[in-house]
């Protein structure tokens, strides 16, 4: 039996996630990895494995950044409210299966279960603070130090991000990167 997937099945909410969570997500759809290979994931307490997952080759981050840029300029245009409201979604999903997914960080990386907790807290917060932040991204007005000209600056999506997080805090250093990525208009 999957560890992990023991520990979906005890939660309602998740029930049948892991039917489809063990693979890349990329262009919308769950595939596993170009060449099939995969990476077992152990429990470092008990050296058991708990689940597998693609490991990815350099064709599959080729493919999701190809990904990305098909969905690049539908993302930048969504109004930055919806982009709120989805980026507010993520933090109350992420609240509501806290226990969860700390279980899930503590069996796979080792660490506490009472920091794997604040670190779900804490990287949740990243959504909901970009989800504030994302119908604040203004431009600014104003006149030059000559006086003679006006200046005005228009802050604009750049484009697709490429983030790249460490191994010790999971959640937190991914939400830290994506949410104002996608706040921003970005992919």
């Amino acid at each position: 039996m999957n560890i992990s997937h023991q520990v979906l099945e005890d939660e309602e909410d998740t029930a049948g996630f892991h039917r489809f969570s063990h693979g890349l997500y990329i262009g919308g759809q769950w595939r596993q990895s170009t060449d099939g290979r995969e990476i077992q994931i152990v429990d470092p307490s008990t050296e058991a494995v708990i689940a597998a997952v693609p490991d990815a080759t350099i064709e599959d981050a080729a493919a999701a950044v190809e990904a990305a840029a098909r969905a690049a300029d539908g993302w930048r245009t969504t109004a930055p409210r919806k982009r709120s409201e989805i980026l507010r979604n993520c933090f109350e999903l992420m609240t509501k299966r806290s226990e969860t997914l700390a279980t899930l960080i503590s069996l796979e990386n080792g660490k506490a279960l009472r920091d794997a907790r604040g670190e779900i807290a804490y990287a949740a917060e990243f959504f909901r603070w970009n989800a504030e932040e994302a119908v604040r991204i203004t431009g600014e007005f104003g006149m030059a130090p000559s006086g003679t000209n006006r200046i005005v600056v228009d802050y604009e999506p750049i484009g697709i991000c490429v983030l790249v997080t460490p191994w010790n805090f999971p959640a937190a250093m991914a939400t830290r990167k994506i949410a104002p990525a996608l706040a921003a208009g970005c992919t």
